[in-house]
């Protein structure tokens, strides 16, 4: 199973992976239709499919910031990052894109996005096909 390290240089940030996931499917035996999962294994990060289009990245960040606010949430005692958990919780931990002799069937404008909730960090993906 593929694991990629992402590092990532802002609190909140979406970042494009599809080529590093295409790249970590060249070595794994895909051959015919299957499904591929992208996971990330940490709690304040998350992984969807969407368009990465630069503007629509920024408006991804800017609606995650003010559908919840980063302060005023009780986990902020312990460590202060409640916003983050809370994000990803709303993202998902994963997602899954079928492949197709290879390669990732993705629509014309579809992307695999990495959104880190609690950067700058580095992540793990795991790429299960």
């Amino acid at each position: 199973m593929p694991r990629l390290t992402v590092s990532t240089d802002a609190r909140l940030t979406v970042l494009d992976v599809t080529d590093r996931v295409r790249e970590a499917l060249a070595d794994e035996d895909t051959e015919g239709e299957q499904v591929c999962t992208v996971f990330v294994d940490h709690t304040t990060a998350g992984v969807v499919v969407n368009e990465a289009e630069s503007r629509l990245l920024g408006d991804v960040e800017s609606f995650l910031g003010r559908v919840v606010p980063d302060e005023g949430w009780d986990h902020d005692e312990l460590d202060g990052n409640a916003d983050s958990h809370l994000r990803a919780l709303l993202l998902g931990n994963s997602a899954q894109v079928p492949v197709v002799d290879g390669d990732l069937a993705l629509g014309r404008w579809q992307s695999v996005l990495l959104v880190e909730c609690d950067g700058p960090r580095e992540r793990t993906l795991r790429v299960v096909v």
